[in-house]
Parts: structure tokens; sequence; C-alpha cells
């Protein structure tokens, strides 16, 4: 079924839906299309953070003109004192010229594969010319931090460390500088270089731990034989100290003992001067003698002409009760 509007219009709508219908308007629609078509290739909307270069007889190019990224691979690399060392490094830089990077490089791929070689290279050579201590130190003029507890223990501690001529700081500046210098004929502006980590590489990474102990091993062995030699020295000192000591106290002792027998002898002999005092010390010395003869159970069979018989013999009289007379 169709429908029909048989609504009523004014006849100035019918008289411009009659105009614009006419054979002049349908071309000039068509050269407005056509217009706006060309316009539209030719109008473009740039951010605020890009570059556009408009060539003739190509494609449009945006160029980023914000601060960029550089994080390249890491390098291997020799330190001037010989030691293999793995060094990641990154920088920042940016299209200083872009009708120059557009004419050199083109894209950013091109940008960060130059970067790659250019900053590799001014590595290697810095790393190649500075000693390690240099690459990973950055003060200069340091001192060792001392630690009280560890002293106490007799621990030693570094007294000094190894100073540094340039840093790693100055370093990084100088593959800046350089490599600035070498990247300006690519419109490109190089703003910082900087290390992220500096390690060893795996292969000779246990060599070195094993030197490093070898030397703490060595460290270690020196002590212990000063302290065995020192041990030594106090052993030696003590007993040359206890002989000191005993030979002295023995020869006082001795002297003692001379003297206590020297006034012994000279009272022995003030007491037993006169002839019956010798009798009585003969007669003491004589008890002594059978004292220590006959402390036990001991028969004897002694002779009365010897002197202890008589003596036995005189005794016996003495304690003898008298026989009474018949």
């Amino acid at each position: 079924m169709n429908v029909i509007d048989v609504t009523p219009r004014p006849a100035a709508v019918t008289g411009a839906v009659r105009f614009l219908q006419t054979p002049f308007m349908s071309i000039l629609g068509i050269l407005f299309i056509l217009t706006a078509l060309k316009w539209g290739t030719l109008l473009f909307v740039v951010p605020q953070y890009q570059t556009v270069i408009i060539t003739r007889f190509g494609k449009l190019q945006r160029f980023d003109k914000r601060i960029l990224a550089w994080d390249g691979p890491p390098i291997e690399c020799p330190t001037k004192d010989k030691l293999y060392i793995i060094v990641d490094c990154f920088a920042r830089w940016r299209i200083s010229d872009p009708m120059l990077y557009y004419n050199r490089l083109n894209d950013e791929r091109s940008a960060l594969s130059r970067l790659d070689d250019i900053l590799g290279s001014e590595t290697r050579t810095a790393v190649a010319t500075h000693d390690l201590v240099e690459i990973i130190r950055v003060t200069k003029g340091r001192k060792p931090a001392r630690d009280e507890e560890l002293e106490k223990t007799g621990t030693v501690l570094p007294t000094t460390i190894p100073d540094i001529e340039y840093g790693r700081g100055e370093i990084e500046k100088q593959i800046t500088e350089r490599t600035r210098q070498k990247i300006a004929d690519f419109g490109i502006e190089l703003l910082d270089e900087r290390f992220k980590r500096s390690k060893y590489n795996p292969a000779v990474a246990e060599k070195i731990i094993e030197r490093m102990s070898s030397e703490r091993h060595q460290i270690a062995a020196r002590f212990r034989s000063e302290g065995r030699g020192e041990a030594a020295n106090i052993n030696g000192q003590k007993e040359s100290d206890v002989a000191s000591i005993s030979s002295t106290a023995t020869k006082n002792a001795l002297e003692i003992e001379g003297k206590a027998d020297a006034e012994a002898a000279g009272i022995y002999a003030a007491a037993f001067g006169a002839p019956d005092q010798q009798e009585l010390y003969t007669f003491l010395r004589s008890l002594d003698v059978m004292r220590a003869a006959f402390e036990k159970d001991t028969t004897a069979v002694l002779s009365t002409n010897s002197d202890l018989g008589r003596m036995l013999k005189s005794m016996a009289e003495a304690v003898a009760p008298a026989t009474p007379p018949r």
C-alpha cells in the first residue's frame, strides 16, 4: 500500500525545491563536493607536542618534539685495569632540527639505531680509558666509615679508601658531550646520558669472587700467623718470667735455709760446749737413733761392747729393782 502526502505546501517552499532540482544546482553541488575533498586532504590537525613537515611528493611526516627516551642494550667492555664489566645505559634526547632530521634519518627507528651505535661506541671508549673504581664511584675524598663495636672487638678496619680522579658523574658528562657533537648533524640534541647499572661479566664474576676469597684467606692466614707469633712471644716471656721467679725463690730459700742451719749450729755449739753437755748431747742423739731404729716391732742382736749395747744395759740396770740381800 502506498501512502501519498496530500498536505498542502506553501508556494515558496515548492519553488525552492524545484530550484534545487535544476541541472545547475546539481553541477554546483558536485563542484562543492570535489572542493571539500580537495581541502580535506590539505587540512589536518597537529597536536601541540608534535612537529609536521609537509612534503610535495610524499606522505605527511609527523615528528614528536617532546623529550624522548633511549634505553640501549647492555654493553660489555673492559676497563683500564683489565676487568670486564657489563654497562647498561639510558639517555634522553629530542629533535632539534626537524628538516635535517627528516633528510638524514627520516623516522624515529633510524634515530634510535644511530644512537645505539654512537652512544655504545662512546661508552666503550670511556670505560676502556678509566679504572673500575672511576666507573662505580661518585664522591671524591671519601672517608671510610667507623664502627665502634667492631673496633672494640679488635677487628682491623680500612683506614683509607682509594681516591678517584673523575668519578662516574664526570665520565657520564664526557660521554654526553662527545655524543652530542657527533649527532648534531642529524638534527638531534642529546640532553643527558647516565649509567643505569654496572656489573661483572658472569663468565668472570666467579673468578673475581674466587680471587677476592683467596685474598681474604691470605689476610686471615696472615692474621693467624701474627697471632701465633704473638702467642709464642707471650708464652716464651711467661716461661722466662716463671723460670726467673723460681730461680730467685730457690736462691732465697737456700740462703734462708743456710742462715737457719748456721744459726742452729751456733745454738747447738753454745748449748753443748761443756763436757757434761756433750755427754747429754751424745745421749740424746743415741735416743733419737734408737727411736728411729726401733719404732716398729724390730728384733736386733747387739754386742754388749757396742755403744748402743752398753747404753741399753746401763738403762736397764738403772730402771731394774734392787735385789734384796740374802
